[in-house]
């Protein structure tokens, strides 16, 4: 188990490993925009309240191929606004973007400046082939779930992955807590756990 600092973490090194399997929940940044409740609402906070935000640029410069085995998903949450700079660093990371894997409905609804924001993506890309051997093959794509902590995604989304692709290696980026037959890298959790 390595240990490191908030500050450190952020630009920890990854381990010296290979997956089949990456599930990242980027820290995407939104310049300093806060979520509102409505005109004349309070501020309802935002990534930079709850976690350092990262750059498309700096995260896209992340050596991500490095633990990627030749056959290798990797499955990213984005959010709406950030659609199209996830499908840029998914390319940038050296995968070919595939489709929206999951989507969650969080049963409670953000003020947004279209329509009420109350879905996320989880899109999926693809490195060379889909690891063998395959899981269950009936997974839903649609997962309801309340939402909980600030950014905090739902357990079924990463069981589900699991259930999947059972026997590959795994590895969890800007993971919240350990889950086991994973490994996880990420400041919210105040370490990384690397398995054997």
């Amino acid at each position: 188990m390595l240990k490191h600092s908030r500050r450190a973490m952020r630009h920890a090194p990854f381990p010296n490993k290979r997956y089949a399997i990456i599930y990242a929940d980027p820290p995407w940044d939104y310049k300093g925009q806060l979520q509102h409740t409505g005109a004349g609402g309070r501020d309802s906070g935002g990534a930079i309240r709850h976690y350092p935000t990262v750059s498309v640029s700096d995260m896209a410069a992340w050596d991500i191929a490095a633990i990627s085995a030749e056959d290798c998903l990797l499955f990213m949450w984005s959010s709406s606004p950030h659609l199209d700079q996830a499908i840029g660093l998914g390319k940038a990371w050296g995968f070919q973007w595939v489709t929206v894997a999951f989507v969650w409905d969080k049963e409670s609804v953000n003020p947004g400046f279209y329509t009420m924001s109350q879905c996320e993506l989880c899109l999926v890309f693809k490195r060379g082939k889909i690891p063998q051997p395959r899981g269950a093959r009936n997974v839903k794509q649609l997962v309801r779930s309340k939402r909980t902590r600030h950014s905090e995604k739902p357990d079924a989304v990463r069981d589900r992955i699991a259930a999947m692709f059972p026997a590959q290696r795994k590895i969890e980026l800007f993971a919240r807590k350990q889950s086991p037959g994973w490994d996880v890298w990420g400041l919210e959790i105040g370490e990384a756990v690397f398995l054997a």
